[in-house]
């Protein structure tokens, strides 16, 4: 029995990166979304955890959020969707810190590995071709090295309890492909190795506030495929704001994203572990033609090179869906061709 998966989506923002609880909570995600997923034709859907929401600080589990995510799976179950549970941030790993204690502190580590211990207790008797466990969200070590050994720590803890569980590994620096060749592969057969993409960030987070140096300054136009920024025709823009433009401005096209696949591609070659690109998204507030040309490209060389992949996000900001759950028609309809809304 191997899990094996294809075409999915995120569901974010409700038992990760959210401070919403209660009844709210509960309805944000119910029997009816996933439905709706299994309708337009994906088969699986990548489920973001949080310590803070499913473990109380002294370690102990949280019954409503472990309730909720049950409730998920077997939903999923259902509808005959497979489901990749996503430790997605730690008390002492959030993918934006600069230098996290998980890789500093041993105990750390250790508590680490016991979340999953815990996570374990509650969902090992899953199916293993219906769920796997993705150990952690965008290792952002300083040194590649320590998220390879905290990474095998917690590896080891699945590994005591279920042998034959898949296990979802990313590279360290928010799993980009560029450091996939730092990645300790462990000699496992079910292992399933993972990256994310959202390349060109002019494109895929244009106008996205949290991305300081150069929105809300900048305001103008961009492109895809090609230079997304024209500079030569923005001599008017102060120098700092131009100088980011042109670290971030390179020619792009779908031939730049299968180049960025190669160290993945290389790995997988070497490992024979399937990959999978677990978020890759684009920014509603970017022009929709070329939010589309952006996703044209990206199924089209994952289609190429047999790499599943799961959109961020169901709904929201980047979504499928809007909060109100009117469909982003044009993206759907590329991700899923079969979709009928």
């Amino acid at each position: 029995m191997t899990f094996t998966i294809h075409r999915g989506t995120n569901i974010s923002h409700w038992l990760s990166q959210s401070r919403v609880r209660g009844a709210a909570r509960q309805s944000y995600f119910q029997q009816s979304d996933v439905q709706l997923l299994a309708g337009i034709g994906l088969d699986h859907l990548r489920i973001p955890i949080d310590e803070e929401q499913m473990w109380d600080t002294a370690g102990n589990p949280e019954a409503d959020a472990f309730v909720l995510l049950n409730n998920a799976l077997d939903w999923c179950a259902e509808a005959g969707l497979k489901a990749i549970v996503d430790l997605h941030i730690l008390r002492s790993h959030y993918f934006l810190d600069d230098n996290p204690p998980l890789y500093t502190d041993p105990a750390e580590a250790e508590r680490f590995a016991n979340l999953w211990r815990s996570l374990s207790d509650h969902l090992k008797d899953r199916p293993v071709e219906m769920v796997a466990y993705e150990l952690l969200n965008e290792a952002v070590a300083n040194d590649p090295a320590d998220w390879n050994r905290v990474a095998r720590v917690a590896f080891d803890a699945v590994r005591e309890r279920e042998p034959e569980r898949t296990i979802v590994l990313g590279s360290n620096h928010f799993c980009f492909t560029e450091t996939f060749d730092q990645l300790d592969v462990p000699d496992d057969d079910h292992l399933i190795l993972t990256f994310h993409f959202y390349e060109p960030m002019l494109v895929t987070h244009y106008r996205a506030l949290w991305c300081p140096g150069l929105w809300p300054s900048y305001t103008g136009p961009i492109h895809y495929p090609g230079d997304q920024v024209r500079v030569e025709r923005l001599g008017h823009l102060d120098a700092e704001l131009l100088e980011d433009l042109k670290r971030e401005n390179m020619p792009f096209d779908r031939g730049v994203i299968r180049a960025k696949y190669q160290k993945p591609l290389a790995v997988r070659e070497r490992t024979g572990c399937p990959l999978y690109c677990g978020e890759f998204g684009a920014y509603h507030a970017a022009p929709q033609p070329l939010r589309e040309a952006w996703f044209r490209d990206m199924v089209a060389v994952f289609d190429e090179y047999n790499i599943a992949w799961a959109n961020w996000d169901y709904k929201g900001n980047f979504g499928l869906y809007t909060h109100d759950l009117q469909p982003d028609q044009g993206v759907i309809d590329i991700l899923f061709p079969a979709a009928k809304t």
